[in-house]
């Protein structure tokens, strides 16, 4: 059965999650990097559940849903290419890197189902 709030949906659990996560981590980033990386990964980050919660309000209409869930995807791609830049100026270690793109490719795999499938959700 289709869920009626994109809060109970395991993808947007998963994505808020990941977008605290890097909100903690991104504060200890060098004050340089403020309007540059910090913004930008929190920005990417938090727009993956901003587009699925605009994609819930779109369900009636099964293309718009797809293309705002499709937005969503392309912010958590986005997101995976920071971690690649946080990691190169050492502001996270190998390991947290591994944990957030390992976070980051469910979240994919998610969207993606739900790309393909729109009716299930």
């Amino acid at each position: 059965m289709a869920s009626k709030n994109y809060k109970e949906v395991k993808v947007y659990k998963l994505a808020f999650e990941q977008a605290m996560d890097i909100f903690e981590t991104s504060k200890a980033f060098p004050k340089e990097e403020k309007y540059s990386l910090t913004d930008q990964i929190r920005r990417s980050s938090r727009s993956v559940c901003t587009n699925l919660a605009e994609a819930y309000r779109r369900k009636r209409y099964p293309a718009h849903f797809v293309s705002k869930i499709t937005d969503s995807d392309s912010e958590n791609s986005e997101t995976s290419a920071w971690f690649d830049f946080a990691l190169a100026c050492k502001y996270i270690s190998e390991q947290k890197h591994e944990t957030m793109n390992l976070r980051n490719e469910e979240i994919g795999r998610l969207l993606n189902h739900m790309i393909n499938n729109p009716d299930k959700y």
